[in-house]
C-alpha cells in the first residue's frame, strides 16, 4: 500500500480528478494549501486575481492506493496536472503502514478498496 501525495495547480484539479476517475482511483482527499516551490515571488494569476510571491494557493491530494494503483496513478496526475510551466507541482510517493476502515474494522488493502 503507498500513499500519494499531490501538489497541484488550483485550477487543474478538475482535469486531475477526471484523469483519476477515468483509471478508477475514486477515493481522494483534497486540500487547499498554501506554500511555494522554486518559483518563489513569482507573481501568480488565481481566479484572475494577481497574487504576488511569498505563499501561493496550492491543492494538495491526498491518495491511498494498492500497490498496482501507484504508477496509473502518478502518470493520471501528471496528465490533468501538467502545463509544463514552472509551478506545475509535485507528487510523493510513500509506504503506507495500515489502513483501517472504520465502519467495517477491515484493514490493510482491502480497507482501501
Amino acid at each position: 500500500m503507498k500513499m500519494i501525495m499531490a501538489i497541484i495547480q488550483p485550477y487543474r484539479l478538475e482535469e486531475v480528478k477526471d484523469a483519476l476517475y477515468s483509471i478508477d482511483i475514486n477515493l481522494i482527499t483534497v486540500s487547499e494549501v498554501l506554500g511555494h516551490g522554486r518559483q518563489k515571488g513569482v507573481t501568480e494569476v488565481y481566479r484572475g486575481v494577481r497574487e504576488n510571491g511569498n505563499l501561493l494557493r496550492k491543492i494538495r491530494l491526498d491518495i491511498a492506493v494498492n500497490d498496482e494503483f501507484v504508477e496509473p496513478a502518478i502518470q493520471a496526475i501528471i496528465k490533468g496536472a501538467k502545463t509544463g510551466e514552472l509551478g506545475d507541482g509535485k507528487i510523493f510517493v510513500y509506504d503506507l503502514k495500515e489502513c483501517v476502515r472504520i465502519r467495517t474494522e477491515e484493514r490493510g488493502s482491502i480497507a482501501i478498496g
